[in-house]
């Protein structure tokens, strides 16, 4: 056991250092290796009986998604200690693992709820009792605007810096997964003026304010610290506005960028455009909207077509 803990540990440095994987990437590496670690006892050679007593126990107890990246994150580290010349042979080559995935559709927030959500805001800061409440909202509104307008991830937002974003242009530099970038443009006038809004607060507020955003920390979004605003910040500030507008659901950040996704879909967008707006790699992760746009469209056609309407005299 200590041979392998020494073996995983030489795999992880690899991958931080020649793959450079982020540290999220490397804790779930981490964590899965551990866990085979343990199930099997990690005694050399590792057997193809010995893999399939693993992936009865990840089937008993993990979700399909979470036993696809567990059962990768062992086949990858097999590949290393056969690339490293550490074991002879890999027990995976001549294995075909393979289950389907049930298909998870893309959760979206209605059209009426996201109105009502957006204009709960905006009477927010309209009411707002003192100064301080009114510039917690502006930068409220700035947040929810931009991850509806660009579909960004909730962590791709929270990472953005001032030289990101170009307000005269309308343009903004998101970073992605996998260190990829991508250009999107603002074009609701709405949006720019938040974003326009949110600006001349974060000055108005204090000289340390100011000064975060020409220095190099100089995030988009701040909390009421002056440093960078969380993930988590923002889950709870939805669930805050969601509560004030009497909203039921629950909503969380990722549905924003899947109804930005979905409804572009619906108004006759190429899926290519939304790919490269949404950052993914892979078409085949975009056309998971196709499935969700199907849906709706069953429901216009059976709910709202013309035909239901007509009365035919069969004679």
């Amino acid at each position: 056991m200590k041979d392998i803990t020494k073996f995983i540990e030489m795999y992880l440095e690899y991958c931080k250092i020649h793959k450079e994987l982020n540290s999220k990437t490397l804790k779930a590496y981490r964590i899965d290796l551990a866990q085979f670690a343990a199930i099997t006892s990690f005694r050399f050679p590792i057997t193809k009986e010995t893999l399939n007593d693993y992936l009865s126990i990840l089937h008993q107890s993990f979700q399909p998604k979470t036993i696809k990246r567990k059962i990768a994150s062992v086949k990858a580290f097999f590949r290393f200690l056969e690339d490293e010349e550490i074991i002879e042979f890999n027990p995976f080559t001549k294995m075909n693992i393979r289950f389907r995935e049930p298909l998870r559709l893309p959760k979206t927030i209605p059209t009426s709820v996201l109105q009502k959500f957006l204009s709960i805001l905006y009477h927010e800061k309209r009411y707002a009792k003192t100064p301080y409440q009114k510039q917690v909202v502006i930068r409220d509104i700035a947040v929810i605007e931009l991850l509806f307008a660009t579909g960004a991830r909730i962590s791709e937002l929270c990472h953005l810096k001032w030289q990101d974003i170009d307000l005269e242009s309308g343009k903004v530099l998101i970073f992605g997964k996998g260190s990829r970038e991508r250009v999107l443009q603002i074009g609701n006038p709405d949006v720019l003026a938040a974003l326009h809004n949110y600006r001349i607060s974060v000055f108005s507020v204090s000289e340390e304010a100011a000064i975060s955003m020409t220095s190099g920390s100089n995030w988009l979004f701040l909390n009421r610290r002056h440093n960078r605003l969380s993930e988590q910040s923002v889950r709870n500030m939805i669930c805050k506005y969601a509560h004030i507008a009497g909203i039921t659901m629950h909503i969380t950040p990722h549905m924003f960028r899947h109804s930005f996704a979905t409804l572009l879909l619906e108004a006759d967008v190429d899926i290519r455009y939304i790919q490269k707006m949404l950052g993914h790699s892979s078409i085949n992760t975009t056309e998971i909207y196709t499935y969700v746009s199907m849906n709706k469209q069953k429901e216009i056609l059976t709910e709202k077509h013309p035909r239901n309407l007509m009365k035919v005299d069969e004679g």
